[in-house]
This record gives C-alpha cells, structure tokens and sequence, in this order.
C-alpha cells in the first residue's frame, strides 16, 4: 500500500540561479498537456502499473523497459500524504490546477489523506487561487518567502519582493490555512547576520505553522555553482555554522520544535510527508524527474517534461533510470536521513559502528537517548560530516 505521493510540476515564471531542482520556464502551449499526463500517470498506477523490473506480465514496453501491471497488495493508493512541489506549482493557471487537484480528487480515495501540500511562490498567489486550493482539500502552503531583504531576493532571482511576500501569507491566512510553511535561506552571498537575525525575527512576527531554514549549496548545473568557480562567490563553513545556530537559539526560544536539521515546527505541525520520506516509507513520485521507491525498488521519471508529456498521452512509460536497492544501501540511507531528525539513529543501525560512535560521543558531537544516537546541538552543525563517518 503506496500511502505518500509526490506530484513534481517544474514550471517557473523566473528560473532562480541557485535551484538545482529540474524546472523550466514556464510553458503556456505545453501546460494543459502536461495536467493531463499528470493524470494518465495517476490512472496507470491506479489501475496497478507498478515499476520496471515486476515479476508480472508487461503491458507496455519501450527502449527495453516495462511498465508492468501487478496485483501486488503495493499496486492500492490509499495516500496519507500528497505533495505539490516543482518548480512553481501555482505558476499554472486557476483552471489548470482545478484539473489537478478535481482530477487527484476523482482518482483517489481520500479517506485516509492528513496532509495534502502545494508549494507556492508569492508572486503567483491569488485570493482565487487560495480560495480554489482550500476548496479542493488543500490543507498545507509552503511558502518560497527565502529571505525578507529585497536586495537579497533579487540576488537569488525571486520574482517577488518582500512586500509580496508578506502580502501573500496574509492572504492564506485569509483563505483559512492553518497550516503554513515559510521557507527561508541563510549563508548567501553578502548577507550579515543581523539580515538574518531580522528575516527571522519577521517571519516569527507571522507566527508561521512551520519554517524551514536551509543553507545555500553550490549545486552543479546552476548559475551560483558557476560564479562559485569563478571566485565570485565564496561559501564560509565558519559563517554558515553561526547563521545555523543562530536560527536554532531564536526559533526554538519562540517555540518552535527543531525536528529535523532544516525544519521548525509548532507543536503538531511538523511535515507529515517529509517525516515519511526521512523514515524511509515507500513513496510514489509522479511527473518528469520525479523519484518513486517502492519495497527494494527505486526509479525516476524522465527529467524532460516534453517528453515526459509525448511518452505518457501515448500509452508509454515516462520511467527512465531504475535500480535494485540491497539491504545495505536502504540501512546507509537510514541512518544518514535519521540522523538529521530529532529522533535520530536506532543504536541497531550502528551495532557495526562501535568504534566510531564512541569516538563522535566523544567529541560532543553525538549522544545517546532513548535508545537512540542523536545529535547534539554542536554536532547539528557538523551532520553531514557525522553521517559520512557512520556510513
């Protein structure tokens, strides 16, 4: 039983040059074909269409792969979690995502459905579309806000300003969500912390459900990545460590609980879908790029929407690279994702780590609770060098 799945629309108005995430500007002739091969995909997983590689009989085949029907009891979709991300999704159209979201609506049983979220841009909300999102059963908003200085928002490409972005929460607020995200970044280029000290100190002033504060990565294939090379842009480990903890002194001092390494969150409002995919259940992902694990089977969808589009309004699998997980692979991701939770790792993970373990406790960086190994507040700082010492 498939109970979490992610929708992956990778429109934009404005590409960002810091997103490494597969997006494209935004297609108007292309945008209703793509709503409904959105659906198609549904239909077929729906009806049992599974992933390649499925001991079952083939229903359709191409370049050699096959996407296969089963009556495996994984073939229900009886969802908990729905996730809109991109991309923008509310860069479509109010008809465009009222054939989504009718169509998810008319495909699914919804019975079981405790979070269903849409990423949204602040310049591309609208009472209307607020309004249409919360009548079709949206219940969660994930706010692209990233920082409150204009000039830092037109460093990173954002269409909106801060005005806009404050304007846009009200409004979805206004239209009854109860339950809203605002995403933030620290660690950009030229930023002080006292810029970072007032973008939180404003965002507290909304008293958001949710916040999550990320630190900016260089990725490959960006813009930033290049003026990263060229000198440009510097990234100061130092600096990014003190934004870090100042984020974590301030937002837990409001309340906030610091659940995962990114994320804060009002008591019980914590992420559903994210706490689902850092705990390692099975996931369906739908639309190009978009990732699916499934029991010891992962794949991704073709990160072309075009094609994507041509291949499934034709009958054919949008599937492109697939492969075999083993049992060592899902235990390395286990560990590495619960490390950055509040959780974190079950001892039994690191039974072969004794060594190792005992010398990260030893450096304050780790420290045993519940039966678990957590990080401490220093070793948060330093996660990602703790999980390539345990894995």
């Amino acid at each position: 039983m498939i109970r979490h799945i992610y929708v992956h629309i990778p429109f934009c108005a404005r590409i960002c040059p810091y997103c490494a995430f597969y997006k494209d500007l935004l297609d108007r002739p292309h945008t209703w074909r793509f709503c409904e091969a959105i659906l198609r995909e549904l239909e077929l997983y729906q009806g049992g269409a599974i992933f390649p590689g499925s001991p079952e009989v083939a229903v359709a085949t191409e370049g050699g792969k096959s996407f296969r029907r089963t009556r495996d009891r994984r073939s229900s979709l009886l969802p908990s979690t729905i996730y809109f991300g991109g991309g923008t999704p509310t860069a479509l159209t109010i008809a465009q995502l009222e054939l989504l979201l009718r169509g998810f609506r008319e495909r699914l049983n919804l019975s079981c459905l405790e979070e269903w979220t849409i990423e949204a841009n602040p310049g591309s909300v609208s009472a209307r579309k607020a309004d249409l999102l919360k009548k079709f059963g949206v219940n969660r908003i994930s706010l692209g806000v990233q920082s409150w200085d204009d000039h830092l928002l037109k460093l990173l490409g954002r269409e909106h300003n801060a005005r806009q972005a404050e304007e846009s929460f009200h409004l979805l607020r206004a239209a009854g969500f109860a339950n809203i995200n605002v995403d933030l970044m620290f660690g950009l280029p030229g930023q002080t912390i006292e810029q970072w000290r007032s973008t939180l100190e404003k965002t507290m002033a909304l008293q958001p459900d949710h916040i999550s504060a990320y630190c900016l990565t260089y990725e490959e294939d960006t813009e930033f990545f290049l003026r990263h090379a060229r000198g440009e842009f510097r990234q100061d480990a130092d600096a990014d460590s003190e934004f870090f903890e100042i984020a974590m002194a301030i937002l837990e001092h409001a309340g906030y609980e610091h659940y995962e390494i990114s994320n804060y969150a009002r008591p019980a409002f914590s992420s559903v879908h994210n706490r689902a995919y850092w705990l390692g259940k099975d996931y369906l992902g739908i639309g190009p790029s978009a990732v699916s694990t499934v029991g010891m089977r992962r794949w991704q969808n073709v990160c072309d929407y075009r094609s994507y589009i041509d291949r499934v309004l034709s009958g054919q699998s949008p599937v492109g690279p697939s492969e075999d997980l083993t049992s060592e692979m899902k235990r390395t991701e286990r560990i590495a994702l619960s490390l950055r939770t509040r959780d974190g790792v079950s001892a039994s993970d690191l039974k072969h780590f004794a060594q190792q373990t005992d010398e990260i406790i030893a450096l304050g960086l780790l420290r045993k609770s519940n039966g678990n190994f957590v990080l401490t507040r220093r070793g948060k700082t330093l996660a990602d060098s703790v999980a390539e010492a345990l894995v």
